[in-house]
């Protein structure tokens, strides 16, 4: 990692703290838990939810979790279940408008979350101010967003296309494969670590970075479901940068062409 990627990284983390503090402080004012806690904005054309309303929508279903952000920031980790309706580059900002549409199937009083890149993005922001004056009547900003998210431990997905890339440019970036050891002798990724999930000890054998507790860490598995349990376990301890791929493993040895 080059110094001004380590200034990048640890500013982000400097924000995040503070994001935290501010946050926390608010919350316990309001008689509440960190989980409950919102920034508090006023004068918004949209209110804010909480993280627990997040948790709480991915677990039932009563809301539908979008990321405001672009494309490619969305498939490098993004929060577990949440959809994305970023436009292509260039199109109007109706375009991402009628994007929302199709995934709500038309229904503008469908709940909505939205969130982007914390406090000070203002991604979801505008997009809650698209969807309002297009006529969406329940719709919520998760404006702590997805550095408060990891903070909480929460699980982050990665996409496929994220995997490649951060695979051919990111030396610092750690792999866990949650495979037990015998699949793992027959092949994974070029320098992956063998965390088996499902054997006892696993994780507190893993490989974890001990001197930067921020270096990013993707998961993989058999299947999404082998690679989620390796998640929730790692969710469990103080690594923040962790995202696991819910997909195949043989799907993600094809894409890397990794033997």
């Amino acid at each position: 990692m080059s110094f001004g990627q380590w200034m990048r990284v640890s500013a982000a983390v400097f924000a995040a703290a503070i994001i935290t503090v501010v946050a926390i402080d608010a919350a316990l004012a309001q008689g509440g838990t960190i989980f409950q806690a919102t920034i508090g904005e006023t004068g918004q054309k949209t209110p804010e939810a909480s993280t627990e309303d997040v948790r709480r929508a991915l677990a039932d279903g009563s809301a539908i979790v979008l990321d405001s952000r672009k494309r490619s920031e969305y498939v490098a980790g993004h929060i577990a279940g949440a959809k994305n309706a970023a436009a292509e580059p260039g199109a109007p900002p109706s375009a991402v408008v009628a994007a929302v549409e199709q995934i709500v199937g038309g229904d503008k009083g469908k709940a909505l979350l939205l969130y982007c890149n914390g406090a000070h993005c203002q991604a979801s922001r505008q997009l809650g101010e698209q969807l309002a004056a297009a006529g969406f009547t329940n719709v919520r900003r998760y404006q702590l967003g997805i550095p408060m998210w990891r903070t909480l431990s929460g699980p982050v997905e990665i996409e496929l296309e994220g995997v490649q890339r951060i695979f051919g440019v990111d030396s610092t970036a750690v792999f866990f494969d949650a495979r037990d050891p015998e699949e793992f002798a027959k092949g994974s990724l070029a320098g992956a670590h063998n965390v088996p999930i499902d054997k006892p000890g696993g994780v507190e054998k893993a490989p974890l970075p001990r001197d930067d507790f921020n270096t990013r860490v993707i998961l993989f598995g058999r299947d999404a479901a082998q690679a989620r349990r390796l998640a929730d376990a790692i969710g469990k301890t103080p690594y923040q940068n962790v995202s696991y791929f819910p997909g195949t493993f043989d799907a993600l040895a094809a894409a890397v062409k990794a033997k």
